[in-house]
């Protein structure tokens, strides 16, 4: 089946649900659905089903529990990835484990949420994943940093670009980040941008975990 592409900024985020368990899955659709911007298209209740239904509908982004019976929701984001890699995987889980992590993002998954997220920040998510734009609990960045040892490559960056790509690596947005150092979003864009052309890098999610890697948080 073909993809939908690149998300239209005008159309609502088509979203499908995939959680084992039907009150996190009903919970999670409700509370989705009343969000501006946001159509939940479907839900599934494991990995198996979720293929199923993700190929059928296509949506733009797939809130994706990591530990699931039949297939779990790290081996459903690599399947997926083949059939259908215009969808944006964020894997929604308990756990804040560094090494599941990893494996979520090498199966494809563009971010890692804790369940513990306030409504309003999982919709955020959700809105910047159909743009690209990967989202990390705090809690998930914390658990990398203790679990990857540092090291210090070249880093041709100047102090304000390490600001803004410390602040990406917390999973902040480019709103967030001119917040945080008073400055425009316009200015933020132009940074970022820089940043990923110095570090040879694809998109912010490569930048964020760039960051955790090389120990700058």
């Amino acid at each position: 089946m073909t993809g939908r592409g690149r998300h239209d900024s005008t159309a609502p985020v088509r979203v499908v649900v995939v959680d084992d368990q039907d009150l996190v899955r009903d919970g999670l659709v409700s509370v989705l659905s009343q969000q501006d911007g946001i159509e939940v298209v479907g839900d599934a209740a494991d990995g198996e089903q979720a293929i199923t239904v993700v190929t059928r509908l296509a949506p733009d982004v797939v809130l994706m529990d990591a530990r699931m019976p039949v297939l779990d929701g790290i081996a459903a984001t690599a399947r997926l990835k083949d059939v259908l890699p215009t969808s944006r995987v964020v894997i929604l889980t308990t756990f804040d484990d560094a090494d599941l992590v990893g494996d979520a993002l090498a199966a494809g998954a563009v971010g890692y949420l804790l369940k513990d997220l306030p409504t309003q920040d999982l919709a955020d998510a959700v809105r910047l994943a159909a743009a690209g734009v990967g989202q990390f609990s705090g809690a998930v960045t914390r658990s990398l940093t203790v679990h990857r040892p540092p090291r210090t490559p070249e880093i041709d960056l100047s102090p304000r670009e390490l600001d803004v790509l410390r602040l990406i690596g917390t999973g902040a947005t480019n709103r967030q980040i001119a917040a945080r150092l008073h400055v425009s979003e316009g200015t933020v864009k132009n940074h970022v941008s820089r940043i990923l052309v110095g570090l040879g890098l694809r998109d912010r999610t490569q930048a964020a975990l760039w960051a955790r890697d090389v120990g700058l948080l």
